[in-house]
């Protein structure tokens, strides 16, 4: 199995002998049933020619052994840095594409290779190092309740809107110390660069302008938090700007569907329903089932090969960007062959955190935010159910992320403020 760059916009990957053209991973035909795009990509190999947008092409590794291949490689053969991306250095890819939100060049350590690499990531892991994970589940607790408080008397509410994708970046927010007027901005901002809709350009020099407000502001009022770190650390502002939207991106979005997603899967799955009250499946359960099944980040961590190489059997050009597929790799049949139902539960081998040098840096910080707000979901709205069937919960449109659209659901309402249920989720 061949594939080669047909010259030309956008530099599309074409499969040899037959093509049709490369499948799309974007639109609401995908967002739909992803997965039965990516079956249908399997089929042609465990590395498959996507269109990522329209007019924009790349590859798409889409097993798990290409997947691991890719993420663990020597950067000698293929490299983050998106300079390397042909259509980007022709001018091809327009500068209000989405897409290029998303993979376009950053100082930050997400796309560097090498020592620039090991001293940004190492300044990240050290900052984020610090964050204390009792007080963080105390932070992300009173948030929980303060947004459950505002709905608690209604009786309905949708989830996403009004608590799932608004804790994790007020969350952030408090664990950055961030000023009222500067954290409302990247809250506004965060979540409209990372959809990558069309007004993504336009969110990202908010996104960037607020963020560089927030070093200035932590240059003359330094504390004891990440931003503060990351400044001793000696990163300039040209550096600190893209690592805290790094941050921020990473914080944002991503948790947020997670939450959502787990809510749902614990409202409507039989092998959680339930369970996660009297123990038999905690709360964790069912978010690492999410993380296989429906990772909120489905595509990601662009790279470019460095000349002509060849994944598992599958020749790929230079110049063109592979994206791994962390939802294709996790759901690839030769992870589950043999095995019995359910012999995933618990387990935390899947990719939804990525791996390699450029895994997250701070899963433990993800699942303390995202365990913490469901379990004070389920704790502090009794009797809580969908509002819709679950086929028309509505999925996100989009290629890098995933997860619900809208929650709504009901619960019994609590006149009395504050109150808890006196019921406590299993941990």
């Amino acid at each position: 199995m061949t594939y080669h760059a047909q010259q030309g916009a956008g530099q599309c990957p074409v499969y040899q002998p037959a093509h049709n053209g490369p499948l799309p991973i974007h639109g609401p035909t995908f967002s739909a049933n992803p997965h039965h795009t990516y079956e249908r990509l399997r089929t042609q190999g465990p590395v498959a020619p996507v269109e990522i947008e329209p007019g924009i092409w790349g590859y798409l590794a889409v097993s798990f052994r290409a997947a691991m291949y890719l993420l663990r490689n020597n950067p000698t053969r293929f490299r983050k840095d998106p300079n390397h991306w042909e259509a980007l250095r022709r001018g091809v890819v327009p500068p209000t594409s989405p897409a290029l939100m998303m993979m376009g060049p950053r100082d930050n350590a997400l796309w560097k290779d090498g020592d620039e690499h090991l001293r940004l990531r190492g300044a990240l892991t050290s900052a984020l190092g610090t964050v204390d994970t009792h007080q963080l589940t105390r932070t992300v607790t009173e948030i929980a309740d303060h947004l459950i408080d505002k709905i608690a008397p209604i009786g309905t509410a949708d989830l996403v809107a009004q608590y799932c994708d608004v804790l994790p970046m007020l969350t952030v927010n408090a664990m950055y110390q961030s000023p009222p007027a500067i954290g409302e901005q990247i809250v506004r901002t965060v979540t409209r660069l990372f959809l990558a809709g069309p007004d993504a350009a336009e969110a990202n020099a908010a996104l960037e302008q607020a963020c560089l407000e927030l070093i200035r502001h932590k240059r003359n009022y330094p504390g004891r938090d990440v931003v503060s770190s990351l400044i001793a650390a000696g990163l300039t502002d040209g550096e600190l700007v893209p690592t805290l939207i790094l941050l921020f991106g990473a914080a944002g979005p991503p948790p947020a569907k997670l939450i959502a997603s787990g809510l749902l899967r614990i409202l409507t799955d039989d092998r959680f329903a339930g369970d996660v009250h009297t123990g038999v499946h905690p709360v964790s359960a069912a978010l690492d089932d999410v993380l296989w099944q429906d990772p909120p980040v489905p595509n990601y961590c662009p790279l470019y090969a460095q000349g002509v190489q060849v994944v598992e059997g599958v020749q790929v050009q230079p110049g063109i960007p592979i994206l791994v597929s962390f939802a294709a790799a996790n759901a690839d049949p030769a992870l589950t062959l043999g095995l019995p139902p359910g012999a995933r539960t618990g387990n935390r081998g899947h990719l939804a955190f990525s791996a390699g040098a450029h895994a997250c840096a701070a899963p433990d910080l993800a699942r303390v935010i995202c365990e913490t707000a469901v379990e004070r979901a389920l704790d502090r709205l009794p009797s809580l159910t969908l509002a819709i069937p679950a086929d028309q919960v509505p999925p996100m449109p989009g290629t890098f992320i995933a997860g619900p659209a809208a929650l709504p659901v009901r619960f019994q309402r609590d006149n009395t403020h504050p109150t808890r249920s006196g019921r406590t989720a299993a941990a």
